[in-house]
């Protein structure tokens, strides 16, 4: 049976920040950014709120700064092995992330089947962010499910990788879960835990267990 590894971006394949923060760097709004992610994380704001609030921060974002951020990113390392291995293999693997879909949707060209964020318009904004597209812990399993169905597996046969309690629901809905670079509440949550900055190794944590 071919399995299907369900990868979080923030703090999982980035390591030690957000794509918010990413893009926001690029217009000089870092500080604000990471007050954002701070507050989202303490529970002191909800993920439609911060999407709204990044979406009035980026009134002058381009396409141009948000390739920037994406090739400037601290990205785990092998990230596009481990993918190209998961395809070998016979099995699948897709991103779903709370961040912006303009932003996850660039990973399909490195190989991974499939990419879901929080639905934001396209860059530059001229249309404002619709809250109900936004994706929350709970969305998160629901388009696991989704893509349980379209690949032909069950949840049993799924593998999550996160490292935040937006992974929460996901990691209790699956029988294997990796904790990469994770706080401690997710760790304990996870049936192993990774800490570096190679997603290979967190991988193979995970690569023979069922």
């Amino acid at each position: 049976m071919a399995r299907l590894h369900l990868f979080d971006l923030d703090g999982t394949l980035l390591h030690g920040t957000s794509a918010p923060v990413e893009i926001s760097r690029q217009l000089g709004l870092e500080a604000e950014t990471m007050e954002l992610d701070r507050a989202i994380s303490a529970g002191r704001i909800d993920p439609p709120e911060y999407a709204t609030r990044v979406y009035t921060l980026w009134s002058e974002l381009t396409d141009a700064h948000v390739k920037a951020a994406f090739d400037g990113a601290p990205w785990l390392a092998r990230i596009r092995d481990v993918w190209a291995e998961i395809r070998g293999s016979g099995d699948y693997c897709a991103v779903v992330s709370l961040s912006p879909s303009f932003f996850v949707e660039r990973l399909l060209d490195w190989g991974v089947h499939a990419a879901f964020g929080s639905r934001f318009p396209a860059v530059p904004f001229v249309e404002p962010v619709d809250p109900a597209g936004v994706l929350t812990a709970a969305a998160k399993v629901t388009i696991a499910d989704r893509l349980c169905e379209q690949f032909g597996v069950g949840r049993a046969d799924c593998v999550a990788y996160g490292d935040s309690m937006s992974d929460r629901d996901l990691f209790a809905a699956v029988p294997v879960s990796v904790a990469v670079n994770a706080d401690g509440h997710l760790a304990g949550l996870a049936t192993y835990s990774y800490t570096g900055r190679d997603l290979w190794d967190a991988y193979e944590l995970a690569r023979g267990a069922r």
